[in-house]
């Protein structure tokens, strides 16, 4: 493996003899691709005209009022398809049919991406398979019937344990049986290289938007950034431009489930290890024999064991600070930025609004950015459901 797959020792392609050859082969593509003007003004024009870039940055004045610094949201729900992950599904989908591939497989926990990829392979008139843990479908049912609506085929995945981990791995199993025809699109900055970098290329667009944007606004760079992290494609997306500047604070924040020392959660960064998980290196929770433990949140987006090649760099250059918030207190987190500026956010993004009250982060005068991943639509009945139990 190239030096040009890892960052630091995280990354990598870590898979079965018959994968490196359709990665290779997706690597040589991406790179001549990613330099046309052609692709470039496509997916430029999409994102414009299809997806409603750029996507807002808004002055959330209640919320900044009540916290007693100023508070920024960047407004990827209001992306076409509610979430981040359209940005990277256009991309992908635009680098298949330059390959010609005639199917698209994708794997999904809460079903943002999921749908993306059905949205994409609807408006290019692909195949589409997803895959989707039986818990996560349960709990994501609005989200199923939709991809299904799109004329995507949802596959249950029952084994292990029923979401998204276990649906990463149905989707890799059929992509080795299938990669003449077949293009994997990969939801989050994970898995075997090109993948990771590929993503947050794509993803970037997000922190691109959002330095230009804080500039006209305020003057100057923010403060902090704040994304809620799982795989971490939204975090990625917003932090990228800024990772050079020393001065911007970079804040990361994971699902404690139950608690961080419950065993019920999936903070990967602040209680994993380096490991091995679907095709590269980074820090995944596991136990004391290294076997891969499960993951809990009560977001389906954040419940995954493990995370970024690239944020588990920047970990280990503490280039990142790391925060974690409970299911009880995403849910209140969901409910306050829902009641405080009328905007109902996802159950992955409640976790990081949750950090705006933990006073000791933030100072007055501070300049906050706050990454609003995905819209809470999709967590209704999740939502319900805990309110009432």
């Amino acid at each position: 493996m190239s030096r040009d797959s890892f960052f630091g020792d995280f990354g990598g392609q870590y898979v079965p003899d018959t994968l490196f050859t359709a990665l290779e082969e997706l690597e040589k593509a991406y790179k001549a691709l990613i330099k046309k003007t052609s692709f470039q003004k496509e997916l430029n024009d999409l994102l414009s005209n299809y997806v409603g870039r750029p996507s807002p940055l808004y002055l959330a004045k209640n919320l900044s009022k009540e916290c007693g610094f100023t508070i920024y949201l960047k407004r990827e729900d209001l992306n076409h398809t509610g979430a981040h992950k359209i940005n990277n599904c256009l991309g992908q989908i635009l680098l298949a049919k330059h390959m010609k591939k005639k199917r698209i497989i994708a794997e999904t926990g809460a079903g943002q991406h999921g749908v993306a990829t059905a949205t994409v392979c609807a408006l290019m008139g692909m195949e589409c398979v997803v895959y989707m843990g039986e818990e996560d479908m349960s709990r994501q049912a609005l989200n199923v019937y939709r991809m299904q609506l799109l004329g995507a085929k949802v596959v249950k995945v029952c084994s292990g344990s029923k979401t998204l981990k276990d649906a990463t791995t149905e989707a890799i199993r059929d992509w080795m049986t299938t990669v003449e025809n077949t293009h994997y699109i990969i939801g989050s900055v994970l898995g075997p290289h090109p993948y990771p970098k590929m993503v947050c290329d794509f993803q970037s667009i997000i922190g691109k938007e959002v330095k230009k944007q804080i500039k006209k606004a305020t003057g100057k760079l923010p403060n902090a950034i704040i994304a809620c992290v799982g795989g971490g494609s939204n975090a990625m997306g917003i932090f990228k431009s800024f990772i050079s500047d020393k001065k911007v604070r970079l804040i990361v924040v994971e699902a404690a489930g139950l608690g961080l020392n419950s065993g019920e959660h999936a903070a990967s960064l602040l209680k994993g290890r380096p490991g091995i998980l679907h095709g590269s290196k980074n820090y995944l929770l596991q136990d004391k024999n290294g076997q891969i433990t499960l993951a809990h949140s009560i977001s389906a987006g954040l419940d995954y064991p493990g995370v970024s090649p690239e944020l588990s760099y920047l970990k280990d250059l503490n280039r990142i600070e790391l925060e974690a918030v409970t299911d009880s207190k995403a849910v209140a987190a969901c409910k306050w930025l829902s009641r405080t500026e009328g905007i109902i956010p996802a159950l992955e993004t409640s976790h990081a609004i949750a950090i705006l009250k933990k006073k000791s982060l933030f100072k007055k005068g501070d300049v906050v950015v706050l990454n609003v991943s995905g819209r809470g639509d999709k967590d209704l009945q999740t939502l319900m459901s805990y309110t009432h139990d």
